[in-house]
């Protein structure tokens, strides 16, 4: 793989990461949310807006870990932030949608996704995504995340390079959002037969591992990332899925399941942590999964970045208020962060401290 352009301006160190952060991604991607949040505000229909606000105010980390990928090119951040913030919301909000949903209808939620597709596709005519539910009023705000996403990729330099692989990415994840939110009784069934179909391009994981992999938007932002800069080659950007997914993505996701496995219950949600013989496979398979996605990285120009956002993962969800809650969480998070490096204790520091500035 040819050394990429953005490379260049790749932070190196925890240091020089977090200062950025400081400096542009997070003011950035709260000035955004707040232009977000001022729409979603205006939703006439009540579930609707409740389910947006909820999304942006309890998910707004997902949106402040995306733009972490801005900070890997601050040059074209003007369309990395609003990107990856609009997608993760689009993400964030049908999440809610599906999970407290009025609805178990698997068309209901494959048009609400088809959102996300459309998002990703310049010049791809807006529909109406909630043909399929009673509540549809939302002011035009599923639209403008829609035509944000639009009208960012559309100015990405290489963006033609990656779209393939973006939708392919996107379709992966509206499937498991559809799949894991149906009637209960079809669930697995439905995320098992699915996996039949893919397990061959990845063998080596389990159907749930698989299925967390595909939940993430990560891969998505490198793809995103990549595209920001000119003269991209396709196989390039293959090699730069392959090094997210599904390693990277799948640790992402899975320890997203680790901490919120209380609340999953209470919400009798699907998680995929529960699918283990007990809680030292539970760390075996994590542990592994983190390897392999240190491994992967390897490959990839400014390849200490994403050392650093494999470790920044580990730091921040482990250090999440919920850790502390859950017993047998606790008991896997004391394993997983033994022997750790500096750089993700200086994460961890780092995630509590702005945890701490948000309350």
């Amino acid at each position: 793989m040819k050394r990429l352009a953005h490379a260049r301006y790749v932070p190196t160190t925890p240091v020089t990461l977090m200062y950025r952060v400081y400096k542009y991604v997070l003011p950035e991607v709260r000035e955004e949310l707040g232009r977000l949040r001022a729409i979603a505000e205006r939703i006439p229909d009540d579930e609707l807006r409740t389910q947006a606000l909820d999304s942006m105010n309890g998910k707004q980390f997902h949106c402040e870990g995306g733009g972490i990928y801005a900070a890997a090119n601050p040059r074209q951040r003007h369309l990395l932030i609003p990107l990856i913030v609009a997608l993760q919301t689009i993400s964030d909000y049908l999440d809610n949608l599906c999970d407290r949903s009025t609805s178990q209808d698997e068309q209901d939620f494959r048009l609400l996704h088809q959102s996300m597709l459309d998002a990703v596709i310049p010049g791809a005519p807006l529909r109406d995504y909630y043909a399929k539910r009673s509540e549809r009023e939302d002011g035009g705000y599923l639209h403008e995340l829609v035509r944000t996403c639009q009208r960012c990729v559309r100015e990405l330099p290489s963006y033609d390079s990656v779209q393939a692989l973006v939708s392919e990415l996107v379709g992966l994840y509206g499937d498991l959002q559809v799949y894991k939110h149906i009637v209960r009784s079809r669930r697995e069934p439905e995320l098992l037969a699915w996996w039949e179909k893919h397990r061959n391009k990845v063998p080596h994981l389990q159907w749930n591992e698989f299925a967390a992999a595909t939940g993430s938007t990560l891969g998505m932002f490198m793809l995103f990332l990549a595209a920001s800069e000119k003269g991209l080659a396709v196989s390039d950007a293959r090699l730069i899925r392959d090094a997210y997914f599904p390693h990277v993505c799948g640790l992402h996701i899975m320890l997203d399941y680790l901490i919120d496995q209380e609340e999953d219950r209470a919400g009798g949600d699907l998680n995929f942590c529960n699918y283990y013989a007990d809680q030292a496979q539970l760390v075996e398979r994590i542990g592994e999964i983190a390897r392999c996605a240190r491994q992967d990285v390897r490959t990839l120009p400014g390849s200490r970045f994403h050392a650093m956002v494999i470790e920044g993962l580990l730091a921040l969800y482990l250090s999440d208020p919920k850790v502390r809650e859950q017993t047998d969480v606790r008991r896997v998070s004391k394993h997983l962060m033994r022997r750790s490096p500096l750089t993700r204790l200086f994460f961890w520091g780092n995630s509590v401290w702005i945890r701490m500035r948000q309350t």
